[in-house]
């Protein structure tokens, strides 16, 4: 991955030591609610508190009920204007009622999707991973081996059943292609849950027992019709809506006619090749793109050659 490649996914930067080391502390809590430099960060279902300025908002410990699920999120690793080197951070998850009582006004709240490149790279750490925890928890409560409720373990990290089992954090991987014809236009689709004219590049989950290369080649073929070799990876993204990780590629079409390109129709309604003179027309007026918070965004630009000035 490229330092510039890299400079395009904001959900990928991280000023944070998430000290896993210290998630074994007795009686963590505690010792979080008892540290005066902790700082506590409001998460409402996935929804985070933002600064009028757009910096994500923290608050007292005082906020914070005691029966909130909390998260070390782990140590800051620079000094900053508002927490040294060094600083805990901590992650409280909020019922809609404990939300509304530390703020009552909806619009303080918002999506890391609609916010994530205004934040500064510790603070896009401390939302990536709590957003991405969040979503864990909010489906966790019992136990998948036993269907018992599950208990807080281990500063958040691990739910635990009455029988001792364990349950981790996992993580689902889904690859993103950016795939280019002899023409040098990129493939793009358009999906059946978005507006017509929106589109993105194609991406999809990685199946058990498949190589990451292997997923492109099938994901490519399955929603467009067109068959790609050499897929060369970029670089990746954490995307917890609700809990991905985006791993970005690029591949050329093989040799073929260009115009028997075709969508599933399922997932898929359309898919068509852009060149670079029709992206620049169009975008923003009649073709929607990804927005800048996601790797989708950064590929095309990539491919596009600088960025693109739409939101």
């Amino acid at each position: 991955m490229t330092v510039e490649f890299a400079a395009r996914l904001p959900l990928s930067r991280n000023e944070l030591d998430r000290d896993a080391e210290f998630r074994t502390t007795p009686d963590l809590e505690r010792v979080l609610r008892d540290d005066p430099s902790t700082r506590w960060l409001p998460v409402r279902g996935a929804d985070l508190l933002r600064e009028p300025d757009g910096a994500l908002r923290f608050v007292e410990v005082t906020a914070v009920p005691e029966d909130a699920v909390v998260l070390y999120l782990g140590r800051a690793v620079a000094d900053a204007p508002d927490a040294p080197a060094g600083t805990r951070f901590v992650a409280a998850l909020l019922d809609t009622a404990a939300a509304a009582a530390i703020e009552p006004d909806d619009d303080a709240w918002a999506s890391l999707r609609m916010f994530g490149t205004e934040l500064s790279a510790r603070d896009q750490g401390l939302a990536v991973e709590t957003v991405a925890m969040a979503n864990w928890h909010a489906v966790h409560g019992f136990s998948p081996r036993t269907g018992s409720p599950s208990a807080v373990v281990s500063g958040g990290w691990v739910r635990r059943d009455p029988e001792g089992h364990e349950i981790f954090p996992r993580t689902d991987a889904a690859i993103i292609v950016g795939v280019t014809d002899a023409d040098d236009r990129i493939l793009l689709g358009s999906n059946a849950a978005w507006d017509a004219d929106r589109y993105s590049l194609l991406a999809g989950f990685v199946e058990p027992g498949e190589s990451l290369e292997d997923a492109v080649r099938r994901e490519v073929w399955e929603e467009s019709g067109v068959r790609v070799e050499e897929p060369e990876y970029l670089g990746s993204q954490p995307w917890p809506f609700p809990a991905s990780l985006m791993l970005g590629f690029r591949a050329r079409a093989l040799d073929g006619d260009p115009s028997t390109v075709r969508p599933d129709g399922v997932e898929i309604l359309d898919v068509r090749w852009f060149s670079r003179d029709e992206v620049r027309e169009r975008a923003g007026d009649t073709l929607l793109l990804p927005g800048r918070t996601s790797i989708a965004r950064a590929i095309i630009e990539e491919w596009y050659g600088g960025p693109l000035d739409l939101p």
